[in-house]
């Protein structure tokens, strides 16, 4: 047995039983893939896999009991890389960050920028997707931090760390006469067009939850993975958008006006996700601080260790 042979089963499972695409992944050939899962079969006397004819389709039961095993042990195998490259090279390394476009666009530059001053010898690394994709990233170990808001809270295997809340607004082009809704009513809003977020994202979930409490059906038109698709069709007169309030610009937005919309929605939060028990390097702390100030090293590393009452809220 060797961690190669671990490897190579933790990588059928990820890639849902496919050995082609497993392969792919791991830069060598189906055929030994297979190889190498067979003896360790044998090895272990046990079928990690249900088999018919040539594909697999489905975990056995003592198969889930020997992945979870290699997933513990290929974690840790991360870690000691980890501690090796931290104090082997504490300045050098990749800070790879998982996130959605809202967060790259409006919320990360000053942060990111800020960081590469500290360590300049660290190189940024941005992976953009939805909220499940971020958090996949991380699970997958592609990424050391997913940042989001929706979905990201229901990973069992991350800690979910809150930095903090932010509410929408509603944007129209000058002159709509939803702009003069006094006061802006989720009546008035349900008159018009809509232009927001696909459901997936930036706290689409939460406006549905706004709307449906009020028994109205938002007539959406049109929806989009980003904040800047959406004010460009806003813009066009394609309808009127709701979008998180960091997204706009009154300076960059100059076609556009906006109406704060915070006394209509529940307020979103926005987390940082990382793999529970995972190793981080001290730059990856400067990160943590810096995002959110309230993130200390101590608390990370309370949160990760599933210290009681190490919730640093918000």
């Amino acid at each position: 047995m060797n961690l190669q042979q671990l490897r190579y089963v933790f990588e059928v499972a990820r890639n849902g039983l496919n050995v082609s695409e497993a392969a792919a992944a791991l830069h060598t050939s189906q055929p030994g893939v297979s190889k190498q899962i067979r003896l360790l079969e044998e090895e272990l006397g046990v079928d990690v896999f249900v088999r018919q004819g040539k594909r697999l389709t489905a975990v056995t039961d003592p198969g889930r009991e020997v992945l979870k095993i290699a997933e513990r042990l290929l974690r840790d195998l991360d870690n000691l890389r980890s501690v090796g490259q931290e104090f082997g090279a504490e300045e050098a390394g990749t800070l790879t960050i998982a996130t959605t476009h809202t967060q790259a666009r409006y919320v990360l530059p000053p942060i990111v920028q800020q960081f590469m001053r500290r360590h300049p010898n660290v190189r940024v690394s941005l992976h953009q997707g939805s909220p499940t994709e971020v958090c996949d990233f991380v699970l997958a170990g592609e990424a050391d931090l997913a940042i989001a808001t929706e979905a990201i809270g229901e990973q069992d295997d991350l800690v979910m760390l809150p930095c903090y809340q932010w509410n929408r607004c509603v944007i129209a082009p000058p002159n709509h006469p939803i702009l003069k809704a006094k006061p802006l009513t989720l009546e008035a809003i349900a008159k018009y067009p809509l232009v927001t977020y696909d459901f997936a994202f930036t706290g689409r979930s939460q406006i549905n939850k706004a709307f449906a409490a009020r028994g109205l059906e938002p007539n959406v038109v049109l929806t989009a993975i980003d904040a800047d698709i959406i004010k460009t069709y806003v813009a066009m007169g394609l309808g009127i958008g709701i979008v998180a309030y960091m997204a706009y610009d009154p300076a960059a937005d100059k076609g556009l006006r906006a109406v704060d919309a915070a006394h209509l929605f529940e307020s979103a939060t926005t987390r940082i996700g990382i793999r529970r028990n995972a190793w981080l390097r001290s730059y990856v702390y400067t990160f943590f601080e810096l995002f959110a100030p309230h993130l200390t090293r101590k608390m990370v590393m309370a949160a990760q260790a599933g210290v009681e009452g190490s919730d640093p809220g918000i």
